[in-house]
């Protein structure tokens, strides 16, 4: 526990920009964690000498900070406007199939996240899918099956 700690201590204290605020220092905390722990509350807190219930505030105000670990692998599905409008709900459809969601979220195993995105910034190359960053363009609903086979992803099992 004390390495988390001295992470989100780290994170928060070596922010580069001139102006630090909670929401930076929490941008911070996520950039090296993924999410925010209950630790990086306390910290944030005390390092922008405010309160815990103002950093909660700022946590849940915005819908894509987490507050749980992510899975490991990150997959995100864009379903921005050029997206959709080129087939990204396919696309959305053979990813909760393949991995075995109803929905966004992690699957059960903690091998993968899934998100939707609003933009991936390739719109371009729509549609569009992101397997732990690295973006991959004109995808089809078959070759993103494909994909995530490479990383284990199957429907769950009970």
């Amino acid at each position: 526990m004390d390495g988390l700690k001295e992470r989100i201590r780290k994170a928060v204290h070596n922010q580069p920009q001139p102006t630090v605020t909670i929401l930076s220092s929490l941008l911070a905390v996520e950039d090296e964690l993924g999410y925010i722990p209950p630790e990086a509350v306390d910290e944030v807190a005390g390092f922008n000498r405010a309160t815990i219930n103002d950093v909660w505030a700022v946590v849940s105000f915005y819908p894509n900070f987490r507050t749980t670990p992510p899975g490991q692998h990150r997959v995100e599905v864009c379903w921005g406007p050029s997206c959709h409008l080129v087939g990204a709900m396919p696309v959305i459809a053979a990813v909760l199939e393949a991995v075995g969601l109803p929905a966004e979220g992690d699957t059960p195993d903690g091998r993968l996240s899934l998100r939707y995105n609003t933009c991936l910034g390739a719109c371009a190359q729509a549609p569009v899918m992101s397997i732990d960053h690295h973006l991959i363009g004109r995808i089809t609903p078959e070759q993103a099956r494909n994909r995530l086979a490479d990383y284990g992803a199957g429907p769950a099992t009970e």
